[in-house]
Order: structure tokens, then C-alpha cells, then sequence
């Protein structure tokens, strides 16, 4: 499969993705569409990617000028493949590569005193990952307060069963995908 930047500085330049089917990029339709919605919230934003995966989220929002990049994941493989293709983007002054899982990466980033203005989380679906996510986020405030959660989950998964009462979010389908935006408030 090939992906590539969509747009910005890096934009229409192509990204390594592994063979075999253990990483699924999100699809280019979805990430235009997802980016679109964003619009300028990325803008001069620290980011951060709780499953690395290929990095295409995460290069798509520096090349759509993100000032800086986190990205998690517990596979050393994904984090090499990053690794690669934020070399190819030269964007590694604005990226920092951890080997962890979401979770434990979030409590991390609070142990360190981080923020973010936006947090990407686009897991393997219907294993309760993003709700784990949210959970941790509920106990460690590393997202702002305004701040935007971006999940990405299968049709059947319903992100209004876990949020925190009154958390108003809107979703677009594409497909088999649901993407949620949520605006965090607490």
C-alpha cells in the first residue's frame, strides 16, 4: 500500500508502510477528509500520536504546520518505520519517537509536565483501546482543556459509552470508519 502526505510542505510525497497487515494507515480519503475538519487546529500545535503506526498522521499534521510531534507505540518495528519516514520528511528536529502503550505513555507525558492541543488515536479497532485512552486522559490531564481528541474506530463502537458525562463530540462515517472529534472540557 502506498501512502502519501496529502498536503502542506510535505505534501504529495509518499511514506513507507510495512508489508502484511499488522499497521492499517488510515486511508487518504479518510485523512483528507479528517484534515479538512481540523482545518487550522493543527497549526503551530504540539501533537501527539498514541499509535504510531506509519507516522502518517502525525507527519500530515507537521507538514500542515504542527510545531511538534509525539508519537507512542509498543511495536519497535512501527517506531523504526517512523522513524524512516520522518527522516525522509526531515522533520526530525520536531518529532520525538517513545517506545510505549498509549497508556503508559500518557501517564508519562504527566509525570513530564506535557500538554497537548491535539491527540490522535487511531488503534486496532474493537479492542477497547481508545476507551483505555480516554480513561487515561480522565486521570491524567495531558490533553488541554479546549484541546481536540481525534479517534478513529470501527462503525460499531459508540465513543458516547465512555466519555466523560456531557462530552459533546461529532462523527463522520467513511465506510467502515467512524471518526470522532471530540473537544476535551476537563
Amino acid at each position: 500500500m502506498r501512502v502519501r502526505i496529502i498536503a502542506g510542505e510535505f505534501g504529495g510525497r509518499f511514506i513507507q508502510t510495512p508489508p502484511g497487515s499488522t499497521t492499517h494507515p488510515m486511508g487518504e480519503r479518510v485523512r483528507s477528509a479528517m484534515f479538512n475538519s481540523l482545518g487550522e487546529t493543527v497549526r503551530g500545535a504540539r501533537v501527539l500520536d498514541a499509535f504510531a503506526g506509519t507516522g502518517n498522521l502525525g507527519l500530515e499534521a507537521w507538514s500542515r504546520g504542527a510545531e511538534q510531534i509525539v508519537y507512542f507505540d509498543k511495536s519497535r518495528e512501527s517506531l523504526k518505520l517512523v522513524r524512516a519516514n520522518v527522516e525522509k520528511a526531515r522533520a526530525g528536529e520536531a518529532v520525538t519517537l517513545i517506545h510505549t502503550d498509549a497508556v503508559n505513555g500518557l501517564a508519562m507525558m504527566e509525570q513530564q509536565g506535557k500538554q497537548f492541543d491535539v491527540i490522535f488515536s487511531d488503534p486496532p479497532y474493537d479492542k477497547g483501546l481508545n476507551q483505555k485512552v480516554v480513561e487515561a486522559l480522565e486521570k491524567w490531564p495531558v490533553l488541554k482543556p479546549g484541546g481536540l481528541l481525534v479517534l478513529e474506530h470501527s462503525l460499531g463502537e459508540d465513543p458516547g459509552s465512555y466519555l466523560p458525562e456531557g462530552t459533546e463530540f461529532r462523527q463522520e462515517k467513511y465506510g467502515d470508519t467512524k471518526i470522532s472529534l471530540i473537544v476535551w472540557k476537563s
